[in-house]
């Protein structure tokens, strides 16, 4: 089966997904919609990790009475209003202008993380007083030691609470139908580019008045500010440094949790776990690095297993609906982060994507645990 057919499959079984496909679709050129949807290499992971969800059943219990299940859950010292957040995404002004703030002010209002990206097109310092007490930052680890303690003092001093260290990319990943969309650091001004910015006049007048994408936070520390010779800085400092000492030596240097993203082995977790990081997000990062990899929520319980309660764990990777939020924590996840999904809300209603998402979401996971017959998150911890 080819991926659009395979795509439209999947699609028709969520029609909520379906339509604000075709709204956003209408507002964010070709460039932007591939850089959102597509995974790596030929793209089977990513429905792979739809169909892994889709796989799991749970067994529901009737006769309780009156259902008001409770969402409410506390995670890595915070309380949150639901087990579940936005994940870290780069380039997101790309998708929609100014996204990383409305999601940030989003996330504010409805009381869950945002996570800020190493590689967005806001800085700290421009989300941080959007996103309150709700801020994580997410770090692409940079070689020079200088410079990682410049860029996280950067993202404390801005009030980000929580660090996510992304350790999944070693190299870049071959994006193969994001180039053939059309996707280059800097865009190429070309025919194409200009025929989709006529027919998505939304996207380009408030692109117009932000000004073009381009990576803030990290353009500072380049010679060069094109965005051509950013992308190159990034590539030179940021990618296969990574070792489990780094990892410690950051532990120590923040002062607040720490959190792996990227984990799907139960040793690494262990590691993990031995060098003192409060939490774990067992991700393959949705789709888009190898494409060989398994499934986060494959590998979940065999993880949880490993850490033995030690450390937090969290999920992301194919999760889109508040079912499948229920899936991942009955197999012993404590959270669950998405980052599609919001940037789908976004694309669509702009200022209020952010929180029609988490109303969906929010709804979709009390009504199901209604129909599952659990009233609190506590009755579905794996003991």
């Amino acid at each position: 089966m080819s991926y659009e057919a395979q795509r439209q499959k999947l699609l028709t079984k969520y029609p909520a997904i379906q339509d604000l496909e075709r709204k956003s679709k209408k507002r964010i050129p070709d460039v932007g919609w591939h850089y959102l949807q597509t995974g790596t290499g030929e793209e089977a992971l990513v429905n792979k990790n739809r169909d892994a969800f889709n796989s799991i059943s749970l067994t529901p219990q009737f006769c309780k009475g009156e259902f008001n299940p409770t969402v409410e859950t506390k995670v890595l010292g915070q309380t949150f209003s639901v087990p579940f957040g936005v994940a870290p995404v780069g380039l997101t002004g790309l998708m929609w202008p100014r996204a990383e703030i409305l999601l940030a002010q989003a996330a504010k209002r409805n009381n869950i993380p945002y996570t800020l990206s190493t590689l967005a097109t806001e800085t700290p310092e421009t989300v941080g007083p959007h996103v309150g007490e709700m801020g994580w930052f997410q770090l692409y680890t940079p070689r020079e030691k200088d410079l990682r303690r410049t860029i996280l003092k950067r993202a404390s001093d801005s009030g980000f609470k929580t660090l996510v260290i992304t350790v999944d990319i070693p190299l870049p990943s071959r994006r193969e139908r994001t180039k053939r969309a059309g996707m280059s650091t800097p865009p190429k001004i070309n025919p194409r580019f200009i025929w989709q910015a006529m027919t998505h006049p939304t996207w380009t007048m408030r692109t117009l008045s932000n000004g073009l994408p381009r990576l803030r936070t990290v353009e500072t520390y380049s010679d060069f500010k094109s965005m051509m010779s950013v992308g190159d800085f990034v590539e030179g400092q940021m990618g296969g440094n990574l070792t489990w000492e780094m990892c410690k030596e950051i532990r120590e240097e923040w002062d607040g949790p720490v959190v792996v993203k990227g984990l799907l082995h139960p040793k690494d977790a262990e590691k993990a776990v031995e060098i003192g990081m409060e939490g774990i997000v067992v991700s393959n990062h949705g789709a888009r690095q190898f494409d060989a990899a398994p499934t986060p929520i494959d590998v979940l319980p065999d993880i949880v297993s490993a850490v033995k309660g030690k450390t937090s764990i969290m999920l992301d990777s194919g999760v889109r609906t508040g079912l499948d939020i229920l899936r991942a924590l009955s197999l012993g996840a404590e959270f669950v982060l998405l980052g599609r999904a919001f940037l789908y809300g976004v694309t669509a209603l702009g200022q209020y994507g952010g929180d029609h998402v988490y109303e969906i979401l929010k709804g979709d996971l009390i009504n199901n645990m209604a129909q599952l017959g659990v009233s609190s998150l506590d009755e579905l911890k794996v003991k």
